[in-house]
C-alpha cells in the first residue's frame, strides 16, 4: 500500500510520473493528493458556454448538437466540425485529422468533457482539435469512471488532461494505505476534524456536497496549521537570536529632540514611541510594521526610534527605494534635528549626532565622507537608496534598520541590510502607507507585529477621491479639467499623470488592463483631448506625458502654466522642474509616477490620474498622498474607460472608497489571491496555500495559530509529533525557511 511520500514513478510508471512532474511538479503520492479539483460537475448539469474567454484552457462538459464534414480548400483532407451546446450557446469543435473516428464516437445527443484553448474564428468561438472523453453507459469502464453525482475537474494543461489526473488519482487512492495524521487526535476532536486519509478521499471522490464541505474544512486546516507551526518554530528562534537591547536614556538626543520640536506630537505617533521603544528595549530584535497614511507621520515615529537607538550608543540606517525619497529623508531629518544632527560642525548642540547620506549618483568625495562617517559611528543615520546595501557600506554598530514605503524592496535587499550589524540582529522597523499583499497575509498569519498611525497630524488635510468614467460620462472629464482651472485660480497647483512617458519609451511598464475587453475599451476621453483624427480608441497604448501636455496647452487648461517631468529627463533637468512646481511657477506638473513617493509640495490640491486602471492599487494609493499636504482639502480624480463591470474599475473604485492602506491591500489579495505566502512566486516552487485563503479563513487562521504556538511550547523539538514534523519538512524545504526568516 502506497504512503504520501511515494514516489510516483513508483506507483504510476515513469511516463505517467514524467507528465505531472512537468506539467505541475507533482513528484510524490501527496503532492497528487494536493493537486485539488478546482471545481466539480454535476451530472446533467452542462458548462456556461457564453462565459467562456478566448486564450482560457478550459474543459466544458456539453452536449453534442451537430456534426458536419468538409472537404479542405487549400490542402488534401477533411475538416470535422462538431457543434456542442449547453442548452444556450454554442461553441464548434474543429478536428484536422482522425475525422472519420471521431465522426462516428460524436454523434448528436452524446454527452461528454471536451478540452482545449478557446479561440474565435470567423466570429464563432471554438476549440480546434480538442481532447474529449464521452459521458455513457455504452462504455463501461467510463460508465463506472462518471458513475459517481459529483465529476471533479483539476487543474490541467493541454498535455496533462483532467481525465487524466482522475485516472491517477483513482489510482492512488485504491492503493493508499494507512497515513499518518499530523493533526494531532485531541486537535481533530476539539474542531470536528475528519482524518487525514478520509479527507483525500473525500475531496476527490465526493459523494455528495457535505463530503466535500467536510474534506475542505479538513484539509484546510492542514495548510494552516503546518505553516503556523513553522512559523512558531521562526518566532522562538528569533526569540532566542541576540539583538542588543536599546532602552531609552533620560537626558539625551531623544529627550532633546521632543523638546524643540514646533508642534504637538499626535495621540498616535506618542502611542508608536512607547510601543517601539519598549521593543528596542527587548534583548531580541525587534520586526514591526509601521503602517500609515501618507503625511500620518510616521517619518517623526522613526527618528525618535533611530535617535532612542544612538542614546543607547548604536546606528540607525535608513534605506529609501528612489534617490528622490532618500535625499527627501536626508533634507527633512536633518531640519527635524537642526543642532542636534550636527556633531563636531559649527553651530552644532553639546549632545549631538550627524546625518549621513549615501546614494549611487554621489559625487565620490561626499560618498568617501559618508562611508567613513558610518564605518567610524559619527554618524548615527545614515540614509541611503540600495547604495546602501553594498559591501563597502560598512557600520561601526548598527542597531536599528528602518525601511521605507517596503513594497519596493525585495526580501534578499532588505536581508543584506540587516546582516551589515556585527554580532547582533539589529531591530527593523518596516513604513509602508500601502502594504503589499504578501504582507497583508503575514499579518494574517501572525508573523508581523503591526502598528498603525490612524490620525493625521494637525494641518494636514483629508483628500477626496472619485472615479471620472469618461466613456460614460464624457461630462464628467469636462468638469475635471474645470476643478482643475478653479484651484489655479485659487492659487493651489495641481498634478495630471500619465502612464506612460511617450515617444520611443515602448509599452508602460504599469499595469495592464485586466481583459481584452477592458484593452479594447472605447477612447472617449483620447478623442476629447486629441480629436477625431486619431486611430481607433481600440486598443490604443496608455496616455503618455509628451502627448497629453501639449493637449492640454492647446486645450481645457490653456492659458495655465504647464510643466513635464518624467524619467528620462536629466537630472538637472528634473531638478529644475520640480523647484518650479515647489516655488509657484507652475500651475500644473504633467507627469509619470515619478511623483509617486518623494514630493511635498503643499500648495498642490488636485489630481487627475489618467489611465487610472492602468495602475495597481499601491500605486493610486501613494499618487493621491501628493495632494492635500497643506490646509486645503486634497483632490484626486480617477478618470478611466474601463468597463463599469470589469475588475479594473471594481479596483479604482475601491481606491476611491478607502484611504486605509490595509483594505486597500486586502482588496488587491481578494483580486490576486495572496498566492505562495512564503515569498516571490518563483518558477518550479510549490504553492503553499491551495485552499486557505488568507482573508476568508481568518478565524480558522487564528485558531491554527493558537494551537501551533501551543504545541511548539510544550514540544518545541516536535518529538512527540513526527507527523507534523514530517509534513513541514516535506511542505516547506531550506531554500522556502530561508525565505521566511528573512522576511
Amino acid at each position: 500500500m502506497a504512503g504520501l511520500d511515494e514516489s510516483l514513478r513508483d506507483v504510476l510508471g515513469g511516463k505517467a510520473a514524467k507528465k505531472l512532474d512537468e506539467a505541475f511538479g507533482l513528484r510524490t503520492t501527496g503532492d497528487l493528493l494536493r493537486h485539488y479539483p478546482r471545481r466539480y460537475a454535476q451530472r446533467g448539469e452542462l458548462t456556461d458556454l457564453a462565459a467562456l474567454r478566448d486564450g482560457e484552457h478550459v474543459t466544458v462538459f456539453a452536449q453534442v448538437a451537430k456534426v458536419s464534414s468538409r472537404r479542405m480548400r487549400q490542402r488534401r483532407g477533411q475538416v470535422l466540425e462538431v457543434t456542442v451546446t449547453d442548452g444556450r450557446a454554442r461553441l464548434v469543435l474543429t478536428f484536422f485529422n482522425r475525422v472519420q473516428m471521431f465522426e462516428r464516437q460524436l454523434t448528436p445527443g452524446r454527452h461528454g468533457m471536451f478540452a482545449g484553448r478557446v479561440s474565435t474564428f470567423k466570429g464563432q468561438r471554438q476549440l480546434a482539435h480538442p481532447e474529449f472523453k464521452l459521458l455513457g453507459a455504452d462504455d463501461a469502464a467510463l460508465a463506472a469512471e462518471y458513475a459517481a453525482e459529483l465529476i471533479p475537474v483539476y487543474p490541467a494543461t493541454k498535455d496533462v488532461s483532467t481525465w487524466d489526473i482522475e485516472k491517477c488519482v483513482r489510482i492512488l487512492l485504491d492503493t493508499l494505505g494507512d497515513v499518518d495524521d499530523p493533526l494531532p487526535a485531541p486537535l481533530r476532536e476539539r474542531y470536528g476534524l475528519i482524518g487525514l486519509a478520509d479527507a483525500l478521499r473525500g475531496i476527490h471522490r465526493p459523494a455528495d456536497d457535505a463530503d466535500i464541505d467536510r474534506a475542505k474544512k479538513r484539509l484546510k486546516w492542514d495548510e494552516a496549521f503546518v505553516l503556523q507551526a513553522v512559523l512558531a518554530q521562526r518566532r522562538r528562534a528569533a526569540a532566542a537570536l541576540p539583538a542588543s537591547p536599546r532602552p531609552p536614556r533620560a537626558g539625551g538626543l531623544a529627550g532633546a529632540f521632543d523638546a524643540r520640536l514646533p508642534f504637538s506630537l499626535t495621540a498616535g505617533q506618542r502611542e508608536m514611541g512607547t510601543v517601539i521603544g519598549a521593543d528596542l528595549a527587548r534583548d531580541h530584535p525587534m520586526h514591526r510594521l509601521l503602517q500609515g497614511e501618507v503625511g500620518s507621520g510616521k517619518t517623526i515615529v522613526a527618528v525618535r526610534a533611530m535617535l532612542q537607538v544612538i542614546d543607547a550608543g548604536g546606528q540607525a540606517a535608513l534605506l529609501a527605494p528612489t534617490e528622490v525619497l532618500a535625499q527627501q529623508h536626508y533634507r527633512s531629518v536633518t531640519d527635524l534635528l537642526g543642532p542636534l544632527g550636527q556633531a563636531g560642525r559649527l553651530g552644532g548642540a553639546e549632545v549631538a549626532t550627524r546625518v549621513a547620506l549615501l546614494t549611487g549618483s554621489q559625487p565620490a568625495a561626499a560618498r568617501r565622507e559618508a562611508l567613513l562617517d558610518a564605518a567610524s559611528g559619527a554618524a548615527g543615520i545614515v540614509i541611503g537608496t540600495h547604495a546602501l546595501l553594498t559591501e563597502h557600506v560598512q557600520f561601526a554598530d548598527l542597531g536599528l534598520v528602518v525601511i521605507d514605503e517596503q513594497h519596493r524592496f525585495g526580501v534578499e535587499q532588505r536581508d543584506a541590510l540587516r546582516e551589515k550589524a556585527q554580532d547582533a540582529r539589529p531591530h527593523v522597523l518596516v513604513m509602508t502607507a500601502t502594504p503589499i499583499p504578501r504582507t497583508v497575509a503575514m499579518t494574517v498569519f501572525g508573523d508581523l507585529d503591526v502598528s498603525t498611525l490612524a490620525e493625521l497630524p494637525r494641518g494636514r488635510s483629508p483628500i477626496a477621491t472619485h472615479v471620472v468614467p469618461a466613456l460614460e460620462k464624457p461630462n464628467y472629464l469636462d468638469r475635471a479639467w474645470q476643478r482643475v482651472r478653479e484651484e489655479a485660480g485659487k492659487g493651489s497647483q495641481a498634478y495630471v499623470v500619465c502612464p506612460r512617458i511617450g515617444g520611443e519609451d515602448g509599452p508602460a511598464p504599469s499595469r495592464q488592463a485586466e481583459s481584452a475587453s477592458d484593452a479594447a475599451a472605447a477612447g472617449a476621453y483620447a478623442d476629447a483631448l486629441f480629436g477625431d483624427d486619431e486611430d481607433g480608441p481600440a486598443g490604443r497604448p496608455p496616455l503618455a506625458v509628451l502627448d497629453v501636455a501639449p493637449a492640454l496647452a492647446e486645450g481645457p487648461l490653456a492659458g495655465l502654466r504647464l510643466q513635464i517631468l518624467h524619467g528620462r529627463l536629466p537630472a538637472d533637468e528634473k531638478d529644475k522642474a520640480m523647484r518650479a512646481f515647489a516655488d509657484g511657477s507652475v500651475d500644473v506638473l504633467v507627469a509619470t509616477t515619478v511623483v509617486e513617493v518623494g514630493v511635498d509640495v503643499p500648495n498642490a490640491t488636485v489630481m487627475v490620474i489618467m489611465d487610472a486602471d492602468r495602475f495597481g492599487v499601491s500605486q493610486l494609493h501613494q499618487l493621491r498622498g501628493r495632494v492635500g499636504r497643506g490646509s486645503e482639502p486634497g483632490l484626486c480624480l480617477l478618470v478611466t474607460e474601463a468597463p463599469g463591470d470589469s475588475k479594473a474599475r471594481e479596483r479604482i473604485g475601491a481606491v476611491a472608497a478607502t484611504v486605509d492602506g490595509f483594505e486597500l491591500a486586502r482588496l488587491d489579495l481578494e483580486q490576486r489571491r495572496e498566492g505562495d505566502v512564503l515569498g516571490a512566486a518563483q518558477a518550479g516552487r510549490k504553492k503553499s496555500l491551495k485552499l486557505l485563503s488568507v482573508l476568508a479563513d481568518e478565524a480558522l487562521i487564528g485558531q491554527a495559530r493558537q494551537e501551533a504556538t501551543a504545541l511548539l511550547d510544550a514540544d518545541p523539538d516536535l518529538a512527540d509529533s513526527p507527523a507534523l514534523a514530517a509534513a513541514i519538512a516535506a511542505a516547506f524545504d531550506d531554500e522556502q525557511a530561508e525565505f521566511l526568516e528573512k522576511a
